[in-house]
């Protein structure tokens, strides 16, 4: 019996993967039908992107440092946060239109069809403007990031924390559709979850207490995007990066017990 189900993990993580292609393409699709919107999104994500790294520049002009972090190391802070925010973008635009299937009763349909519930609503449809930013940020990130001489092991525990930051990632957005699912309300909640993160673009280290324990732990932006970056500069300890995995291991968990919480709280357009 669990050889069987072993033989079928590859066929079911294809038959996901195709669903989410084709997902993803008709939602290239719209995007491409209107171009003008398309490149007034993306101009507008390559402005705020520049305005503040000039900030970053100004801001560093006069003393070269930020809480002990010189100009190449903000920087990486400020490309990593950008990594994770941009792919958890890319791969959860969907959540963004959830709550129109929640008010009109659409839920009902995908919850009767032969496809998790969960994950048509985290990722039906990607977004093709993250999409072309990304592969340009990576650039970014390994040039920035080679200037900071890393080992092998920093390089690789920064690519770990990073799938690790996702994961975190994963567990916000979850929690966000849940929450919609209960409180019709998923609008306001993203956006809070963008002002948190957002945060993130400097080091956690900047903010004085309670707020910096509040943000690495409690709400653990620094565990998604400052712990990354402070690996690739080897200033992580082992228990560090433990207690860090620890944490998205719990959220992740938790997320996905409220999901299911949410969905017995469900109330059917139909009922």
């Amino acid at each position: 019996m669990s050889n069987f189900k072993l033989e079928k993990i590859p066929k079911t993580f294809n038959r996901y993967l195709t669903i989410w292609w084709f997902m993803s393409k008709n939602s290239f699709l719209s995007y491409i039908m209107h171009r003008a919107g398309l490149l007034g999104l993306f101009a507008g994500k390559i402005l705020r992107f520049a305005f503040f790294f000039a900030f970053i520049f100004f801001l560093l002009g006069g003393t070269d440092t930020l809480a002990g972090y010189t100009f190449n190391q903000t920087i990486f802070f400020f490309l990593t946060f950008n990594l994770v925010d941009t792919i958890s973008q890319f791969l959860y635009r969907e959540v963004y239109r959830f709550r129109p299937l929640i008010v009109t009763g659409n839920f009902d349909l995908v919850l009767v069809k032969p496809v998790n519930a969960l994950f048509r609503s985290l990722m039906g449809g990607a977004d093709v403007i993250d999409l072309i930013t990304i592969p340009p940020l990576i650039a970014a990130i390994v040039y920035v990031g080679v200037a900071l001489d890393p080992t092998v092991i920093q390089t690789t525990l920064f690519i770990l924390l990073v799938i690790n930051g996702l994961i975190i990632a994963t567990a916000f957005h979850i929690a966000v559709i849940s929450l919609g699912i209960i409180t019709l309300e998923i609008d306001h909640t993203i956006m809070i979850y963008r002002d948190l993160v957002n945060m993130g673009r400097l080091p956690v280290d900047i903010y004085r207490q309670p707020l910096q324990g509040a943000l690495t732990y409690l709400i653990p932006v620094g565990i998604m995007i400052t712990l990354p970056a402070k690996a690739l500069m080897g200033l992580v300890s082992p228990v560090g990066v433990i207690s860090g995995i620890a944490l998205s291991g719990i959220a992740f968990f938790a997320s996905l017990k409220f999901w299911n919480l949410a969905l017995r709280r469900y109330t059917s357009a139909s009922s």
